[in-house]
């Protein structure tokens, strides 16, 4: 009896509940630095493990500023990485889907690599034949970040900071741009985006992690169910540049005002959704103020897991991995097939800078871009 009683002691002093023997005292927030890789070229590439009193955890390297994993809870409380991605640095090397890249400088499309800008007419990379896409050759998500790690009250994070020369890859002006990713109690990672310039540029930077809410690595995401603030979108050509018009989503397969699975629609004779090979487009946001408005609402159905993004970006781009071919082998094994990510890129609207009634995209000497966006993880029960 005694030595039972010394036990149960031992538990108490320890934090313990004597009934399942489980700690009952909660977690620190922490964040941690290591070394993930070096480059071809010799650079290092650190890896920042961020993770926040509930468990939740996020992966990001410097390279690209890529968010390697997410780690969340399902209805049950059990943790998987919904992001996809690669187990080491050589697989981010090449990366053609930009899997959990900061974008730059101009997220998505520029129609046949021109834009005139004051006057002049500037010209960029054709790498997503005819057209200029998420930055060129080298963009954002080839760069070796500057980094530094931060903990604020019970929230963590790490701040990437780049310098893109004048000239670099055909954009004008040298741009200085600051990422600040941050992890909160209440599980949310929010990416807040700064940068200035000398020259009048283009800047549509955004964030092109992929999700799958299943956690498993097995599944494509055709059951996950979505909701879009967004009661107009942009409707492309063949080779997915805006036409210019503010199309209303009424009565197309691209209406998800209301919760729709992504596979519900995504085989129809919609002529968007055929030239899209699925989901591609940008949609344009509900806005009734400034600020953060709410952006999406997805819910895996299996597992629980709710994800809802807000931003102050006045679009954003819903992708289902249609190019996602099974060349790829991510982490842990996991084979990488058609649509077995998807998208929420918040963002300007692709070709603005070709698009003159579109939002724009310039940014002068004297100003400072400023954005941000909010990846909030829950359960639903």
């Amino acid at each position: 009896m005694k030595q039972w009683m010394a036990f149960f002691t031992f538990l108490i002093l320890a934090g313990c509940n004597p009934q399942d023997a489980t700690p009952v005292a909660a977690k620190e927030a922490s964040v941690n630095k290591a070394v993930f890789g070096t480059t071809p070229a010799g650079e290092t590439v650190d890896v920042y493990t961020l993770t926040n009193a509930q468990g939740m955890e996020v992966r990001a390297i410097t390279f690209g500023g890529i968010i390697t994993s997410l780690r969340v809870p399902d209805r049950d409380g059990k943790f998987d990485d919904v992001a996809l991605g690669f187990d080491n640095l050589e697989g981010y090397l090449k990366n053609p889907p930009f899997l959990g890249a900061i974008i730059g400088r101009y997220g998505n499309r520029i129609a046949k690599g021109r834009f005139t800008l004051d006057g002049k007419t500037y010209t960029l990379a054709i790498n997503n034949s005819p057209n200029h896409l998420h930055g060129g050759i080298k963009g954002f998500n080839k760069a070796v970040w500057k980094a530094e790690s931060f903990k604020k009250d019970e929230a963590v994070g790490v701040i990437f900071t780049h310098t893109s020369p004048d000239g670099d890859e055909g954009y004008p002006g040298a741009l200085s741009v600051r990422v600040t990713y941050t992890l909160t109690p209440q599980n949310q990672l929010e990416v807040d985006y700064e940068a200035t310039t000398d020259k009048a540029t283009p800047l549509n930077l955004t964030q092109h992690t992929y999700f799958n809410l299943a956690g498993d690595g097995s599944r494509d995401v055709l059951d996950h169910v979505v909701t879009i603030h967004a009661s107009r979108f942009t409707p492309v050509d063949a080779t997915l540049i805006p036409t210019g018009e503010l199309a209303s989503v009424e009565g197309t397969a691209l209406d998800f005002r209301m919760p729709n699975a992504i596979g519900a629609r995504i085989g129809s004779t919609d002529p968007q959704v055929r030239l899209g090979n699925g989901y591609d487009h940008n949609f344009v946001l509900d806005r009734n103020a400034e600020g953060l408005v709410p952006a999406a609402h997805v819910v895996e159905p299996t597992t629980g897991r709710v994800l809802d993004v807000s931003t102050t970006e006045p679009g954003m781009q819903f992708y289902t991995g249609n190019f996602l071919d099974g060349s790829l082998t991510g982490k842990a094994g996991h084979v990488y097939k058609r649509r077995m990510g998807f998208c929420l890129e918040t963002q300007h609207f692709p070709d603005s800078p070709n698009k003159p009634a579109f939002p724009s995209t310039i940014l002068r000497p004297g100003e400072t871009f400023r954005s941000k966006t909010i990846f909030a993880f829950s359960v639903n029960h």
